[in-house]
């Protein structure tokens, strides 16, 4: 996505390693996140609600996500349709329809969002920060497919196809091959007769960006180590880096 002013790709500026959480950095997080994604709105508003969580919208009397979470799920469903339809032309409607859904499932959205940081963006009432909403999926999914909401009104249908291209559509298989890890692992523990747990080995960070190191146990010795933003995330990853190793 290369666009400059009114909805122009822009060049690639450095970014703040951490955005800090409090209500004096709110004012440039869409700018933040436009530099992120190398694109420009042309109407910024856009871009706001969609990082706007009702708990936000219901402290500052302003529009949340939910309506361009609605649309974006249709244009992202529509998408990924064309994409499979034109590039996998030896796949038949049943397995193209269970692909797509592997695309477009909570849990891989939430992954391609975790991958650009999403959730350091969203905008959240102070309770549902200190609940911990700034990690679940649900809440993550949900402003991605927003996300993809806002770019189709502000720059058509090109400028959403260049955004899931590039943050759900590439490398798919090694997102939904990560996302599945947990299950997978699980299937090969019980046919294998193995014993599978996983230990938490650590936390670190603020509250509000916490970090956990955990480990995936089989048969009681350590298999992998994986860091996330959530301990479900850190369980992936171990679980994604036991896979590789047994593979």
């Amino acid at each position: 996505m290369e666009q400059g002013e009114g909805g122009h790709v822009l060049g690639s500026p450095a970014i703040p390693a951490v955005l800090l959480y409090n209500r004096m950095n709110l004012d440039n997080v869409c700018e933040l996140l436009e530099e992120r994604l190398e694109y420009r709105f042309k109407n910024p508003s856009l871009l706001r609600q969609a990082l706007t969580h009702s708990s936000y919208a219901n402290e500052r009397k302003s529009p949340d996500y939910e309506r361009l979470e609605f649309l974006g799920d249709a244009v992202l469903e529509l998408l990924v349709s064309d994409y499979l339809y034109h590039t996998r032309e030896e796949m038949k409607e049943g397995d193209m329809t269970k692909l797509r859904a592997s695309l477009v499932c909570e849990p891989t959205l939430s992954f391609c969002a975790r991958e650009i940081e999403l959730y350091k963006y969203i905008l959240l009432g102070k309770g549902e920060e200190q609940t911990g909403g700034r990690k679940r999926d649900s809440i993550i999914s949900d402003v991605f497919e927003a996300v993809i909401g806002a770019l189709y009104l502000d720059g058509g249908l090109e400028a959403a196809k260049g955004f899931v291209e590039q943050y759900v559509l590439k490398d798919m298989y090694n997102k939904i091959e990560f996302v599945d890890s947990k299950s997978k692992l699980q299937e090969y523990s019980q046919e294998k007769g193995i014993e599978l747990r996983y230990e938490l080995l650590s936390e670190s960070g603020p509250a509000h960006d916490k970090e956990y190191l955990v480990a995936v146990l089989l048969n009681n010795k350590e298999a992998a180590k994986g860091r996330g933003k959530s301990k479900k995330h850190a369980e992936q990853e171990a679980a994604y880096q036991a896979l590789k190793r047994l593979k």
